[in-house]
């Protein structure tokens, strides 16, 4: 039996109806059968005042919200959920799993609302440090049938009331990060059945733990 590290950080990312929250399943119960002890987690969000900035950002507004204004608002809730939540976890021994994380930003507001990726990197600095990951799943699949999936799900968001061409570019941004860090970021083809979504998720699981263990 491969030894169990303690207090590793795994991230889920997708655009819109990729199967993030299915994939998560399969992750908790992955370290259920392994005894390992995982925090299920989100972002925005994952403490009150970080789920309470989600709210803010997710919401349906009339008025025009300005992409700087979302940026700050997305490290605000990440440093609050860094600092209070992720962070003691890991440090207690606790792994923790969280549905999206700083890549999600690069995606959607460095590709998709076009932001400077320097002055992301910046604030990702300023509230991270050298702090990535260890491990990110990357849900990939055709952003049409993603957003086919999405939209039989329940009313959209703010985000998700996008145009398609935003989720093609927030699309690229996800797969350029993984091209470049192709050891952390691993690609799952989520446009496959559920079943082999599921074994390409516990596959991957495996390797890494079998790499690190």
């Amino acid at each position: 039996m491969t030894n169990i590290p303690a207090g590793r950080f795994i991230t889920v990312e997708g655009t819109e109806g990729a199967g993030k929250s299915t994939c998560i399943q399969h992750v908790e119960r992955w370290a259920t059968s392994r005894s390992i002890s995982m925090l299920c987690t989100r972002e925005p969000g994952g403490t009150p005042l970080a789920e309470q900035i989600r709210d803010i950002l997710l919401e349906t507004r009339t008025e025009n919200v300005d992409s700087l204004a979302e940026l700050l608002l997305v490290f605000a809730a990440r440093a609050q959920h860094l600092n209070t939540l992720i962070r003691p976890n890991l440090e207690a021994g606790k792994w923790v799993l969280s549905d999206r994380f700083t890549d999600a930003t690069y995606a959607y507001q460095g590709s998709g609302r076009g932001l400077n990726i320097q002055q992301i990197s910046q604030l990702e600095g300023l509230v991270q440090g050298s702090f990535q990951p260890d491990l990110t799943l990357l849900l990939d699949l055709p952003v049409e049938l993603g957003l086919e999936r999405a939209r039989q799900r329940s009313q959209p968001d703010r985000f998700e009331l996008e145009q398609e061409m935003f989720f093609e570019k927030v699309r690229s941004g996800y797969r350029e990060r993984a091209a470049a860090q192709p050891d952390r970021i691993k690609i799952v083809d989520a446009s496959k059945s559920p079943e082999q979504v599921s074994q390409q998720v516990l596959d991957i699981l495996d390797q890494w733990l079998a790499g690190i263990g």
